[in-house]
């Protein structure tokens, strides 16, 4: 089985985070679709996805949106 591709293989919210994860412009583009125009990457958001404990890209995706909700 070939490695997830982070910059070409179409993401989706069931796709798992691989120990290859990259945050790369496909990873952006997906999230941004999923959370908005405000979405951007952190250093202490970028180390919770690399964390190894398994997750989905939906996963992911959910917990920005809980980190930035608007208070």
């Amino acid at each position: 089985m070939n490695d997830f591709d982070w910059h070409r293989d179409e993401i989706t919210a069931a796709t798992p985070v691989t120990k290859t994860y990259k945050n790369t412009q496909n990873v952006r583009r997906f999230l941004q679709s999923m959370c908005g125009a405000r979405f951007t990457f952190n250093r202490a958001f970028m180390a919770w996805i690399k964390d190894g404990k398994p997750k989905t890209m939906g996963e992911v995706a959910l917990e920005w949106q809980r980190r930035n909700q608007k208070e």
